[in-house]
């Protein structure tokens, strides 16, 4: 098949590489001129696209995904694709398939997990559309999941792609935080001599063995006590969109609001609210914190 990747970052640049492993033709697009980008132009990008087109935005989500995806209308044709793999919110899709779809133009939209070992070992795949559209494309998301294994999944109509790719940020929220607290309390405790063994072990027959774990405990066998990692963490977004999400449909969250919460807390959100906290403690007990 024949592709058009706009954004050749960190995950686009790679996915394209996978793609073309796998016998696909891809021109690729970026701002960047230090990319390694085929094209200088979505109008060049689409020039050399054969009809009917496919073309991938992997850019960040909001601004940048609206100005990409209107300059895609003004320049794709009827029976044309979009497949956006951004991590856009859920409730956009509707929106950006409607628009399109005014233009006889088809839209996925694609949840891609796997990060920077993408390329080796694959992506986790979520999509949201049409049976057809799924189909269509198949192909390009058969080469970019993991060789021979599951990791590609028909989530549902669009904006089920996003959607699934939301709760799975979300869940990685908490797993995340509950390993960062088990690392914490046994690095404080007189008991656990090697975090790091300790942790280590839990990667063959222990239930929580996962991807995640195998991560941390890579970087702290490079960094034992983690010294070198600054004690923050951004947040982009999925794991607030799932919690509201959650709210809307009266489920509880308790793990991934923790996850979310603490994130917020470590770029320095919590200082006013414990300055208040201990101001309190103060006027009524006479408390008194030394910083």
């Amino acid at each position: 098949m024949q592709l058009g990747m706009v954004g050749l970052g960190r995950m686009g640049g790679n996915m394209v590489k996978r793609i073309r492993e796998a016998g696909h033709e891809v021109i690729g697009y970026d701002l960047s001129p230090e990319s390694g980008r085929d094209v200088s132009s979505l109008e060049e990008l689409v020039s050399k696209l054969d009809a009917t087109r496919i073309v991938w935005i992997m850019v960040p989500s909001g601004k940048a995904t609206d100005e990409t995806l209107d300059g895609l209308m003004g320049l794709l044709e009827p029976g044309d694709m979009v497949i956006n793999g951004g991590n856009c919110r859920y409730t956009d899709d509707q929106l950006n398939a409607k628009k399109l779809a005014a233009k006889g133009i088809s839209y996925i939209d694609c949840g891609v997990s796997g990060g920077v070992w993408g390329e080796e070992r694959g992506y986790a795949l979520m999509v949201g559309g049409t049976d057809e559209e799924y189909q269509r494309a198949l192909p390009i998301f058969e080469a970019l999941k993991p060789e021979g294994k599951d990791g590609l999944v028909h989530a549902g109509p669009v904006g089920g792609g996003h959607f699934a790719k939301m709760v799975h940020n979300g869940i990685e929220y908490g797993m995340m935080q509950a390993f960062g607290e088990g690392f914490a309390i046994m690095e404080r405790s007189e008991y656990i001599d090697d975090p790091t063994k300790v942790m280590a072990s839990w990667r063959s027959g222990s239930v929580v063995a996962s991807w995640l774990l195998d991560l941390v405990v890579r970087a702290m066998k490079e960094d034992p006590d983690l010294k070198s990692m600054p004690p923050v963490a951004d947040e982009t977004g999925e794991a607030k969109w799932t919690i509201e999400a959650a709210t809307e449909l009266g489920v509880p969250t308790p793990a991934i609001s923790a996850g979310l919460f603490t994130r917020q807390a470590s770029r320095g959100g919590s200082d006013d609210i414990l300055r208040a906290v201990t101001a309190m403690r103060k006027q009524f007990g006479g408390h008194v914190t030394k910083a």
